[in-house]
Formats: C-alpha cells, sequence, structure tokens
C-alpha cells in the first residue's frame, strides 16, 4: 500500500517545490546554469534567464522524485505514463537485425523514459551509464534502473561489449550530451566548440547499426512523450576519422535542436563547454 500511495503522489507538484528548494540552496549549480544559458542563449535578458533558470531546477526536482517513485513503479504504472510518436522508425530499424542505437540526452525525463520499453512491450535494452563516486548513490540507482529487466553497461572500457551487443541484434541507449575530456572530438553545440563523443558513430560504422534520436519529453499534462525520430544517416568513406568527427556533429546538431524546442527541459547544470572555454565556469 505505502508503495501504491508513494507512486500515486503528482511528481508534477512535488517535483517542483524540490526543485524550488534546490534553485534557493545551491549557489554554485545556479550560477552554471545561468552561465550556460547566457553562453548559448545571449539573446536573454537577465530576467529571462532568471526565470529558464527556475524552470530547469524544477524540472531537475521533477526528475529526482520521478526516479524515487520508480523504486516502488510496476509496469502498468510506467506505461499509463508514457506516450509514443515515431514507433515505426523504432521497428524497422529493429526488423534488420543489425542493432540499434538510441541516441539521446539529459532532457524531460530521461530515467524514466527508458523504462517504457520493458514496461510496454517486454523489450529489455542495455543503458550506457557512468558510475557514482559513491557506491551507496550507486547501489541504489543501479538497482532502479534495472529493476524491469533493462541493463546497465558502464562506459570505462565497453566498446568491445557493446559492440558485441549490436552485432546480436540488442539495443544500445546512450546518453550523448556530455562533456569529453578524454576521447572526445570537437563538435559546434549551440554555434560555441565542445567537445562529444565519437563512441556512436563508430560503434554504427563498425556494426552498421540504426543510429535513432530518442527523447523523453515532459508533456503538459505530465506524461511523458517519448519521440524516435527518423535515423540519422551515417556518413562512409575511406577518411574514418573524418567520418568520426562528421557523424558525431551530425548527432551533435539533433540534439541541439530538441534542446532548442525545449529548453527548459534540458539539464543545465553540465559544464558543457568546459573544455574550450574553461573560464565560463571560473
Amino acid at each position: 500500500m505505502l508503495g501504491t500511495s508513494i507512486v500515486r503522489l503528482p511528481a508534477l507538484l512535488i517535483g517542483s517545490v524540490l526543485g524550488r528548494l534546490l534553485y534557493l540552496l545551491g549557489g554554485s549549480p545556479r550560477r552554471v546554469v545561468r552561465r550556460n544559458l547566457s553562453f548559448a542563449y545571449p539573446e536573454l535578458s537577465a530576467d529571462q534567464r532568471r526565470r529558464m533558470t527556475g524552470l530547469v531546477f524544477q524540472n531537475y526536482g521533477v526528475n529526482l522524485f520521478e526516479l524515487f517513485q520508480m523504486g516502488f513503479m510496476r509496469p502498468e504504472d510506467v506505461a499509463r505514463r508514457v506516450r509514443f510518436y515515431g514507433l515505426e522508425n523504432f521497428r524497422d530499424a529493429l526488423q534488420r537485425k543489425r542493432g540499434v542505437i538510441a541516441v539521446s540526452a539529459h532532457l524531460g525525463s530521461w530515467e524514466l523514459g527508458v523504462q517504457a520499453l520493458p514496461c510496454v512491450f517486454g523489450t529489455h535494452l542495455t543503458a550506457v551509464a557512468k558510475k557514482f563516486k559513491s557506491n551507496f548513490v550507486e547501489s541504489r540507482i543501479h538497482s532502479v534502473r534495472t529493476r524491469f529487466g533493462n541493463a546497465i553497461l558502464y562506459k570505462k572500457d565497453s566498446l568491445g561489449d557493446m559492440t558485441k551487443i549490436l552485432r546480436n541484434g540488442g539495443i544500445l541507449a546512450i546518453l550523448v550530451d556530455m562533456a569529453r575530456r578524454k576521447d572526445g572530438v570537437d563538435v559546434i553545440f549551440f554555434g560555441k566548440k565542445a567537445t562529444a563523443t565519437p563512441a556512436v558513430a563508430m560503434l554504427a560504422l563498425r556494426c552498421r547499426s540504426a543510429v535513432l534520436p530518442t527523447f523523453c519529453i515532459r508533456e503538459p499534462d505530465g506524461r511523458i512523450g517519448i519521440h524516435v525520430e527518423p535515423e540519422i544517416e551515417m556518413r562512409r568513406t575511406k577518411d574514418l576519422r573524418a567520418d568520426l568527427v562528421d557523424n558525431t556533429q551530425r548527432i551533435t546538431d539533433m540534439v541541439e535542436r530538441m534542446v532548442r524546442r525545449h529548453p527548459e527541459q534540458w539539464f543545465w547544470l553540465m559544464r558543457r563547454w568546459k573544455e574550450h572555454y574553461p573560464h565560463l565556469y571560473e
């Protein structure tokens, strides 16, 4: 009964209150968000940036509360919270049996959205993630993320495992909007130089897998719209390095288009441009 009650609590209301508290208490994260917004949207006024920053924290608060709720949800609870758009793109790609790479971003409700596949269709995927520094937090989050049958693959030294999954016709979910310090390639994001992982491009070229942009957007009624966009065509020439850079830019462009449509739902707390503009976060 307790679990059912928690699931029924209004995530938008409670999460928004939580986000507001985080906004008021988080001086450093609040500055990062404002500087990112000023950098990406120089045309915004100070008042507009403040309002947008508040909305970003509200969405973050809702995500945190949903992540807590997920520990008590049943598959039917998840299914009731999602709507699908563009499923034909996913079905077409899956039928080729060469694996599917669902590329996404820290946008909308990414944690809840990734649970929709096993809860609605009984199909599982492997999500590529980075370990939390705290073993306690990692253990709790891992339990929530895998409770419906999805698997987690950690980024470090995982390219071989990702290749095997795709060659067996499996599904990988990879968030591609984080800065990559060591093995990243340079891309343009919001008109500014940034770094991004070339892993998706490498895997797609190596395995001939489909790259499907998939985003989990929070809708006005609180449900999650899962948008499966048409496949991103991968460039293939004899210059592998150029292909990796070009294809990674194509993926980054799709992420930027979706973030521009829903800027208040992106995780602006990241230091996205830190490699080329470190002064931005001093």
